[in-house]
């Protein structure tokens, strides 16, 4: 596994602690690691709607 060197606030710190604290998670690497897995997929969703939308007008409208 990487390391990759993060600084977040003090805010965010909290939250995470709270949420490890609550059991949401073992530890900080644990609730990062999912928070990044969980956008990535969220971009890669967005991205292919935005594909399919696009493949949707082109069919409509053809290229201008």
């Amino acid at each position: 596994m990487e390391t990759v060197p993060a600084r977040v606030t003090g805010r965010l710190v909290l939250e995470m602690d709270e949420l490890i604290k609550e059991g949401w998670y073992a530890n900080r690497s644990e609730l990062i690691r999912d928070a990044i897995r969980e956008m990535v997929k969220r971009v890669k969703i967005h991205m292919l709607e935005q594909a399919m939308k696009d493949d949707v007008e082109w069919g409509l409208h053809g290229k201008d």
